[in-house]
């Protein structure tokens, strides 16, 4: 049996999802993967994230359909995957705003959108109070709504887990860098030559696929945050996370540690060295919320680069002439969201050859290349 040789440039939370669809397939003998990560600099690594997008406002219905499906998908591959929390709780999100009307507010646009998302469970309004039992480590002065359904993930450890289940199949990893070039009708990595190629590689994207000679229009963005250790556990072990109006997240990971952030830093490149500015932004937002923290109480912090496009949407497709090399990418920060469920349109794609439907979710592939 010849297998079909498909190549997965980039383990983050895309690279590491399509691997798992490809390998887990009912026809996963079918396929021979193999995905090169050098591992430096990848998004996902730092990642911590909310999986909640029911409450935004972007205008972009692309982005939003794309966002509500993989939410559903990720809690899907959570329950079927059998993941731990340290991976993924779906422990609730609170929103909260300065006053009682722009509560009511987000509430009217959650009815609106609870019928085609399940997902979302119950809405309740609370007090200030009320929020603080929720979340004995905050003292938070604003009223704000739960989202039942809403939940935390750490990017590196789903990426890792559905990697390690991969690897039970025909899965291989490599870290290095690779060389892309066309041969043919079929693309040759380094010293190997694949049937099919998938390029996950953020933003970093660019470079890579500038080789077959196209111009990619995305660019980098710092993100970082901190985890906090506190200096005496509370007495709730699962919390939801806060979304605090005009702070950064809080994404309380167990009953003493908590993780504050993101940045969204433009025009610094790929620079992954921790910042004092961040630092400081990321403590101050920190106490806000709890007046005792200290940069004692800063356990570690991670950094991580992003990918944006011009119209901060997420893209995907074929590269024009060559139909063999599959992209995606320009997730901005809700990567951990939108990520996957790119990721199994195009392993889908792989597997049974169609596109289909790939218009709801972006535009085509041309706007996003000079």
């Amino acid at each position: 049996m010849t297998r079909q040789k498909v190549a997965i440039v980039g383990g983050g939370i895309m690279g590491s999802t399509v691997a798992y669809y490809l390998t887990t397939h009912p026809n996963w003998q079918d396929f021979e993967v193999t995905m090169f990560d050098d591992g430096m600099g990848q998004a996902t690594k730092a990642a911590a994230g909310i999986i909640s997008p029911w409450m935004s406002k972007r205008r972009n219905q692309r982005w939003y359909r794309l966002a509500r499906m993989g939410a559903d998908l990720i809690h899907q591959l959570a329950v079927e995957t059998k993941m731990d929390a340290s991976m993924y709780q779906q422990n609730g999100t609170i929103i909260t705003r300065d006053t009682a009307a722009k509560i009511d507010q987000l509430l009217q646009l959650a009815r609106q959108r609870e019928v085609d998302a399940p997902l979302m469970g119950t809405l309740t309004k609370l007090s200030a109070d009320e929020i603080n039992q929720l979340i004995p480590m905050v003292e938070n002065q604003l009223p704000g709504l739960l989202v039942s359904g809403g939940a935390m993930i750490d990017g590196g450890r789903f990426a890792h887990h559905l990697r390690s289940i991969a690897e039970q199949h025909y899965f291989s990893s490599k870290k290095q860098k690779v060389t892309l070039t066309k041969i043919k009708n079929k693309i040759k990595i380094n010293q190997e030559t694949f049937n099919k190629v998938m390029i996950c590689t953020g933003a970093w994207m660019k470079d890579t696929i500038a080789p077959l000679g196209f111009d990619l229009k995305v660019r980098p963005q710092k993100g970082q945050l901190i985890k906090i250790k506190l200096n005496q556990p509370v007495n709730k072990n699962y919390m939801p996370v806060l979304m605090p109006e005009g702070e950064r997240d809080f994404i309380p990971i167990n009953n003493h540690e908590i993780i504050i952030g993101a940045t969204h830093e433009n025009d610094m490149g790929f620079d992954l060295n921790p910042s004092d500015e961040a630092f400081n932004d990321l403590l101050a937002s920190a106490k806000r919320l709890m007046p005792n923290i200290t940069k004692d109480n800063i356990e570690l912090i991670r950094v991580g680069t992003r990918a944006y496009t011009d119209d901060f949407a997420p893209y995907f497709g074929a590269l024009p002439g060559l139909d063999n090399v599959l992209i995606g990418g320009g997730l901005g920060s809700s990567g951990l969201t939108t990520g996957p469920m790119i990721a199994k349109l195009l392993a889908e794609s792989v597997i049974t050859g169609s596109q289909k439907n790939w218009s709801e979710y972006t535009k085509p592939i041309d706007n996003y290349l000079n």
